[in-house]
């Protein structure tokens, strides 16, 4: 399938957040950097971790969820090294994409002027709508610091499965980032 080419969007910068750092948040950060150049978008990918043990590579599993997901190709592994979300990530960020309730409880916690623009991936891929109003403009009608969290909203962890978790992990995550990725682009 041909993917037709947007004009550039205004720019935007999503942060995609999970536990470790480690396998969800990094392909998910992958995945919407490409599809957003595939686009031609005007977006800026960071990744972060609540929980991370600062440095680490992305390990072998990651990798090979990645290289599930043909239309990926070659994915630079050794660019990635695991990060601490920081406030400053935070400040930077349009938008907080994150990989599961959890992580919502976690911002809304310990950094609650970032709740209005944090959300799941699975919320975003449900409830942002397209349009010509601005990212900004669109996710604030959400009300996301109030909303709700709800079970369906995780994406499950892959940590601590087998190959085949992070595969179907990547999968997942190919399908709803090239939602988002539609959406932020309205």
């Amino acid at each position: 399938m041909s993917v037709e080419p947007r004009a550039l969007a205004p720019h935007a910068n999503l942060l995609l957040l999970c536990t470790g750092n480690a396998a969800r948040s990094v392909m998910a950060g992958y995945m919407v950097d490409r599809r957003a150049q595939d686009l031609k978008l005007a977006l800026a990918v960071r990744t972060a971790g609540t929980h991370v043990v600062e440095g680490q590579p992305m390990s072998m599993r990651t990798r090979a969820g990645l290289a599930a997901v043909g239309p990926l190709g070659e994915v630079p592994a050794a660019s990635h090294r695991s990060h601490q979300l920081t406030a400053d990530d935070l400040e930077w960020a349009d938008l907080v994409v994150v990989m599961e309730a959890d992580h919502v409880r976690f911002v809304r916690r310990h950094h609650p002027d970032a709740a209005p623009r944090t959300a799941t991936l699975r919320r975003l891929c449900r409830e942002l709508t397209p349009g010509p109003d601005a990212l900004g403009a669109r996710v604030a009608g959400l009300g996301l610091a109030a909303v709700e969290l709800e079970a369906w909203e995780d994406v499950a962890d892959p940590a601590g499965g087998e190959v085949e978790d992070y595969v179907a992990c990547a999968l997942e995550l190919w399908s709803l980032c090239g939602e988002l990725v539609t959406l932020v682009g309205g």
